[in-house]
């Protein structure tokens, strides 16, 4: 099956997967910035970072989708935990919003976690992430979530939570 893996990355770990999973898998991979048609291709692997509740490169990408045949995997990479049903719902709802319903509906959907370092964060990101810490640190402690507490431990510091391990699951998917 003609296959590509095509990555939305702003500071390198959608990337640092994308490149694994490449090597996992047998598969080329590509920057979404850097892909002008995918549809010659039966499969479609892309794997997109998450800020801002959108993910990197999504909706650029499946314009560029003509067919309806082609099979779709998205994965998504950010620093939430993934193995809480409540923020894979989250994401979910922006895939949705991202991909249309078509596409939406037959496509297999990962979420992997990332990692962050701030000090390479942009400044919008910088400062969008400085707004979310202040917003927490108001709250009521007992208000707060889990992912609220481990945000607000990890604040300003470097944070890795990349799991090539996990990648077994759509290695096994894409075949």
């Amino acid at each position: 099956m003609k296959s590509l893996i095509i990555y939305g990355s702003q500071y390198g770990t959608t990337k640092a997967y994308a490149t694994k999973l490449s090597e996992m898998a047998g598969i080329p991979c590509v920057s979404y910035e850097n892909v002008a048609d995918i549809n010659d291709y039966e499969q479609i692997i892309y794997l997109g970072g998450l800020y801002a509740g959108g993910v990197k490169g999504l909706k650029n990408t499946f314009s560029l989708l003509k067919k309806s045949n082609i099979k779709t995997i998205v994965v998504t990479v950010g620093i939430a935990d993934v193995s809480n049903k409540e923020n894979t719902d989250k994401i979910k709802v922006s895939l949705e919003k991202q991909l249309g319903d078509d596409i939406y509906k037959n496509s297999l959907i990962f979420h992997l976690r990332g990692g962050i370092d701030y000090g390479k964060l942009n400044f919008m990101h910088k400062i969008m992430m400085k707004m979310v810490y202040h917003s927490l640190k108001n709250k009521p402690v007992e208000s707060l979530t889990k992912d609220d507490k481990d945000l607000m431990e990890t604040y300003n510091k470097t944070v890795d939570f990349v799991d090539y391990a996990s990648l077994r699951q759509i290695v096994k998917a894409i075949q």
